[in-house]
């Protein structure tokens, strides 16, 4: 078990002398405290609806969380990892590139749990870093481990620092989830709204590149399309978190529960497309794929998940 107070917990000799500096850096524990609220704000925000009870009224027999909001608090503690350590950094230069999510216990519907993050993995992509950070997010009051997050962003214009350029095996957090060469076995579609990253953001996102409202007679209106435009986009976009949130709950609602879940953000999906997730059942796994269905677009590949029983799984 590795100790997240170590500073030397996550090194590599293949580093470069500035990532082996970067990775002894041990930041303090982040709280997370939420309630019923907003485990409902996080489920409507990935398109739970009135319907669906078990998702959207806390007083429903099954009422739950929907499985990947295990992403939402270690949020701010891996966000809160200091990156101006590599060369030219740019926050508007970053983009995120891959997640993996290990769901270890039950999620609890109302809690206070302690997120620690460290700096996994750096690459020198050249003209790019690429850089993966682990958090452990545990309940507060008995130390369980409930969730494991594994986060790859991309730096454009932070490269040449030198060091690794591939990274490591790390299992279902790396695995490349190649769609099998067959039609899938099950597609679901789901047209976003054009408020669907308003609301998704008030589950912890604030990036203002993910944010926009429909001009009308007020340009004002828009929140921050400058910077979606420094980020190298010409409008705001949805959060990649939210498409990946959407596509899981088709796999769900089709597969039934998993333990893990992996995606890479290949695309952008803009509020009101059509999230198009492709599924092919392969033993304990499903991999996926999800496509925006107006421009014929991939937004998620390499993505999978692993069935938590797949004797007991739908279909």
């Amino acid at each position: 078990m590795v100790s997240f107070n170590d500073p030397k917990a996550f090194a590599d000799p293949e580093d470069s002398a500035l990532v082996a500096e970067a990775k002894k850096q041990v930041e303090p524990p982040v709280e997370y405290n939420y309630t019923e609220r907003d485990i409902i704000l996080y489920n409507l925000g990935i398109g739970a609806t009135e319907q669906e009870l078990q998702w959207t009224f806390e007083s429903h027999d099954t009422f739950a969380a929907l499985p990947t909001f295990g992403v939402v608090p270690q949020f701010p503690c891996s966000t809160g990892i200091p990156l101006d350590f590599l060369p030219n950094y740019n926050p508007a230069k970053l983009l995120h590139g891959e997640q993996y999510l290990n769901i270890k216990a039950p999620i609890p519907v109302s809690g206070s749990l302690v997120n620690e993050a460290r700096i996994l993995e750096v690459l020198d992509k050249g003209k790019a870093a690429a850089v993966s950070i682990i958090v452990e997010t545990r309940d507060k009051h008995t130390g369980q481990l409930i969730f494991e997050n594994q986060s790859t962003v991309f730096i454009r214009g932070a490269g040449g620092f030198g060091g690794k350029r591939v990274g490591k095996d790390r299992g279902a957090a790396t695995a490349t989830n190649e769609p099998p060469k067959r039609n899938p076995d099950v597609v679901v579609e789901e047209k976003t709204s054009v408020s669907q990253a308003a609301l998704y953001r008030l589950s912890g996102d604030y990036n203002p590149l993910h944010v926009g409202v429909l001009f009308s007679q007020e340009p004002r209106a828009a929140i921050q399309p400058e910077f979606a435009a420094i980020g190298g986009f010409d409008k705001p976009i949805l959060h990649g978190l939210c498409s990946m949130g959407i596509s899981a709950k088709h796999v769900l609602k089709t597969f039934g529960p998993y333990k893990d879940i992996k995606v890479r953000f290949a695309g952008v999906v803009y509020p009101g497309e059509t999230i198009v997730t492709e599924m092919w059942k392969e033993g304990n796994k499903v991999i996926f794929r999800v496509k925006v269905k107006e421009r014929n677009s991939i937004a998620l590949s390499s993505a999978a998940v692993t069935l938590e029983d797949s004797s007991k799984a739908k279909l």
